[in-house]
């Protein structure tokens, strides 16, 4: 492969003036950034369409009456046509290769051609699962060229017609016609060359399979009445446009499209638009003809041929809101324009079975999807190194959004920081971690940028850099990105320039990019050590260092990871706490004066956890911070107490403190009346006891967190029988805190939590009725299946198959990886991927949910080491589920006979999984690390605990 056109490599221009304008800026950092405030989007008039249109939404129901047809066709993708295409393509002429003009060895297209307009149409012949179609584009030279370069990929091109204007006159004269696979693209070699200013068209027919895959337009099925049924739908997100039609399938080629749909008149057909017409033939076939879209990328088109019932309502706006749910599907959902597609799972709401945290997920899914109509749909990133521009506000709004509807559910105060936060920061402190924006060389690192880097950091930079800026400039900005840039493409700098301009607005001259280019070219993120000078002139000393679990993994030159650091400091004592002061930290160490202080007089820094970034103290800090704790937590907000918790826990876990500081501070936890520290220290709890679980003194551990969880457990006891599963928003924070702290005591062992779970389980059994509260099914389910006999698993597997409920059957299917017998595990697993019983998205969460289990451990991994083949054939190019798969198998393991293992697995089976593998030996390497230099220091405290 040749080196690509280094104008067109990185996305970093101002807007899409056009793509060989785009300018790329390098991306070196600089070493002094400065920052400043914002919250909320140009909401302004979005918001309201967002909260109407999100409560519609949830309470739609999809319900089906499905899709017919049967049977299985082949065809070869790229077929005969690519043995010859590649013969022809070796043998381009001498001349064209000494002119250097093979524009298809480059990654990204040539510049020269800008699409404008696509009609597409295709039949679908779903008794064979092949499609037929036809493509006419209308397009702008912008340099000369005799070239047209077009993805394709597992289509076979049949007729190719070029014209020299829109009207189909001047047929042009085609050389010669190839497919180049390494890149995946068609290219058409003209006799002549095309003009620049002028318009051209191209009509391509082909044909292609509906793949039996999660990609490109790919089918589905499901059973109705005992019968299978089957249905086609589309995925072309990042880049599988091209498995459907011809195209020019990159984000900053935008263009209009018009669909057709042809198919049998049982079938109906869905796009991103509404039908415009509709046309019968007299053999039974139908043909919608949809309306134009707006201008937009090719990975936003989207179709569907099905045949469900549906649900529709109309806001108050006018604005139509129906829902595609389908079977089976790579991600949660797809944002399409006008076509959202979602999973069962993440859109079918039963409230009568359904827990508060299903409705809470389902809730926040929705409004991600329609944040994605502003972030994503209307504007795009210029190319994938910047899907965090997309993905990163979707996942900061969900919390936003949510709050807005369902202001007790507190999410983007409280939630945000143990989902977002915490989760985050656990991967992005590993030495193979990866700047959020990030090179893209080859077309296998376009998928691998869809990751928890570019979704929840990006979330995490964007709401510290809201709070910074303050609500009022931060809206303004965005707002002013959003409409300058509508139906257009941009990038990281568009963004930070508008952020700019707000805030010279408001009198404060700061530039954004400076400051953000820290946080978004390199990886990872400090910790920021604050210690109290021994001198009476009330002075501290902060310093920032680049945070990893494993020293030892350090990189080279620490000194190039620097960051401008928003800190907000306050100090306080065992009745007061003072205003908070926000101080730049630049340098990696500073001295500061602080507010009056004395020898009880404690530190807190990073307010509400607003940062991205650890805080450690001294040692005599953390005592008094414990002691507050102990004696009057409320002094400390309830974000900054999760916040310690799952500091302190990661610190402890880095050897950056004594590991019996963690285990001191949940002592307090038995006056907690608050959920998210709960959550934050039933997470971190959660990590420490899968890590331990195997060694020779776990029941030391597990016996102290129980002493902490009991006196909570039997003060808030279990929620009734009675529960009517509606969304009951003053009992949220209540019934999800009692939720977590029945999950911790049945986790760790509490014999009356076992004998709650067992005699609800029983009585289910007994009565065939079952009257387990929803908010605590999972954890009744599980802690039955592992405590009871193997009847009671067959029993819930009887009940997975029988129920219709998608958030029951998920939750079922999990409790049968709880099983203590490695018989009826086993035979879940190879239930799981060789039948049609556990949909594709779920077989990896059995896997991993197996893999948690300790006594299925060792027999996940070796399941997973056996099934790669068909594992990585089935998901290979779904590199985020790839990824989920490879770390929640390996996570936990902690020998150096599994690191062996791993490494040996790797050489033979890296592939393009590669990173995901090399963070996975990471991981392994810091728990046989960490057991070796801690285990034995963790241990001992513990004996000597007081009331241990």
């Amino acid at each position: 492969m040749g080196f690509e056109d280094t104008n067109m490599r990185n996305g970093r221009a101002l807007s899409d003036q056009w793509a060989d304008s785009v300018v790329v800026r390098p991306r070196a950092t600089e070493q002094h950034i400065t920052l400043h405030k914002r919250l909320v989007l140009g909401f302004a008039i979005s918001i309201l369409t967002l909260i109407i249109v999100t409560v519609i939404a949830i309470t739609l129901s999809v319900s089906f009456e499905r899709c017919a047809a049967e049977s299985s066709g082949t065809l070869a993708g790229n077929g005969s046509s690519n043995k010859s295409s590649q013969s022809r393509d070796r043998s381009i002429s001498h001349r064209e290769s000494e002119d250097g003009q093979q524009p298809w060895r480059h990654l990204r297209l040539p510049a020269t051609l800008r699409p404008r307009h696509y009609d597409l149409r295709l039949s679908v012949y779903m008794d064979n699962f092949t499609f037929s179609g036809e493509v006419n584009i209308e397009f702008e030279c912008v340099n000369s060229t005799k070239f047209i370069v077009l993805h394709t990929d597992r289509l076979e091109v049949n007729k190719v017609q070029v014209y020299s204007d829109s009207k189909k006159t001047g047929v042009m004269r085609i050389h010669r016609r190839f497919y180049h696979q390494p890149n995946q693209v068609y290219v058409i070699a003209l006799h002549r060359e095309m003009k620049p200013l002028r318009t051209y068209k191209i009509n391509i027919t082909f044909e292609a399979q509906i793949e039996n895959e999660l990609l490109g337009f790919f089918r589905s099925s499901y059973m109705l009445y005992g019968e299978r049924r089957y249905l086609a739908v589309t995925q072309f997100s990042p880049t599988h446009a091209r498995k459907a039609f011809p195209c020019f399938d990159e984000p900053i080629y935008k263009a209009t499209f018009r669909v057709s749909l042809r198919h049998e008149s049982s079938y109906q057909s869905l796009s991103n638009m509404p039908v415009e017409a509709s046309t019968s033939d007299e053999d039974a076939w139908v043909t919608n003809h949809f309306s134009r879209t707006p201008r937009m990328s090719t990975y936003y088109l989207a179709w569907a041929v099905c045949n469900f019932t549906y649900r529709e309502a109309v806001t108050d706006n006018g604005v139509v809101v129906n829902l595609l749910a389908v079977p089976k599907h790579p991600y949660a959902a797809m944002e399409n324009w006008g076509l959202s597609v979602f999973v069962e799972q993440k859109i079918l709401l039963d409230p009568d079975v359904s827990s508060f945290s299903y409705q809470m997920e389902l809730t926040m899914v929705v409004v991600h999807e329609i944040c994605h109509q502003w972030f994503g749909d209307l504007v795009t990133p210029v190319w994938w190194e910047d899907v965090w521009l997309k993905e990163g506000f979707a996942h900061f709004f969900e919390y936003i959004g949510t709050d807005f509807l369902f202001p007790k559910w507190n999410m983007e105060k409280q939630r945000f920081l143990t989902d977002v936060l915490h989760e985050v920061m656990l991967l992005d402190g590993l030495a193979h971690s990866h700047p959020i924006s990030q090179q893209v060389f080859k077309a296998t690192d376009i998928d691998r940028v869809f990751d928890w880097i570019a979704y929840k950091k990006g979330a995490a930079l964007i709401r510290m850099l809201a709070n910074v800026m303050g609500q009022q400039a931060f809206q303004r900005g965005l707002n002013d990105y959003l409409v300058t840039h509508m139906y257009r493409n941009a990038a990281r700098d568009d963004l930070w320039n508008k952020f700019s301009e707000a805030m010279q607005r408001e009198g404060k001259d700061i530039n954004i990019t400076e400051v953000m280019d820290r946080w978004t070219l390199q990886m990872g993120y400090p910790v920021v050590t604050i210690s109290k000078n021994d001198s009476l002139d009330n002075t501290v000393t902060i310093s920032q260092e680049h945070f990893v679990y494993d020293t030892d993994a350090k990189i080279r030159n620490p000194e190039l990871f620097q960051w401008q650091i928003p800190l907000t400091l306050t100090v306080g004592n065992s009745s007061h706490i003072s205003t908070e002061n926000t101080i730049w930290v630049s340098n990696r160490t500073e001295t500061h004066r602080v507010g009056h202080m004395d020898g009880e007089t404690w530190l807190l820094g990073n307010i509400n956890q607003t940062g991205y970034f650890r805080v450690n103290y001294d040692l005599h800090n953390w005592r008094l911070l414990i002691q507050q704790l102990m004696t009057n937590p409320t002094i400390i907000s309830v974000g900054n107490r999760a916040g310690l918790i799952d500091d302190v826990f990661n610190l402890a876990r880095a050897g950056y403190l004594p590991q019996n500081i963690p285990l001191q501070i949940i002592s307090y936890l038995s006056q907690e009346s608050e959920l998210l520290p709960w959550h934050a220290a039933s997470r971190a709890l959660y990590q420490l006891d899968k890590l331990l679980d195997r060694t020779e003194d776990h029941s030391l551990f597990s016996d102290y967190v129980l002493k902490q969880v009991a006196p909570k457990y039997h003060k808030m006891g279990w929620p009734t029988t009675s529960s009517d599963g509606s969304f009951a928003q003053a009992a949220y924070q209540s019934q999800e805190l009692q939720r977590e702290v029945i999950m911790l005591a049945c986790s760790f062992g509490n014999k009356h939590c076992h004998r709650q779970a067992v005699s609800l389980i029983s009585d289910w059994i007994s009565s065939n009725k079952n009257r387990i509260p929803p908010n605590v099914r999972d954890i009744v389910y599980c802690t039955g299946v592992s405590l009871m006999d193997e009847d009671v698993w067959e029993f819930i597997w009887m009940k997975f198959h029988s129920s219709t409920a998608v958030s029951e059957k998920k939750i079922l299917l999990e409790a049968l990886t709880c099983s203590d017998n490695i018989y009826l595990l086993n035979r879940l697993l190879n239930l799981s991927l060789s039948s049609d019983m556990v949909p594709d998205q779920d077989v990896i969460d059995v896997i991993i949910h197996v893999a948690r289990n300790p006594l299925g451990r060792h027999l996940a991994w070796r399941y997973f080491r056996e099934k790669w083949d068909i594992l990585n054939s089935r998901y290979e190019e779904a590199l985020f589920m790839n990824s989920k798969l490879i770390s929640g198998v390996t996570e936990f393991l902690n020998t150096e006979t599994e690191m062996n293992e791993l490494k040996e697995f790797i050489l033979t089976c890296g592939g393009a999984a590669a990173p995901a593998f090399a963070r996975a030996l990471e991981i392994i390497q810091a728990n046989i690390k960490w057991l070796a230099l801690f285990e034995h220091q963790f241990y001992q405290w513990l004996r000597k605990a007081p009331g241990g």
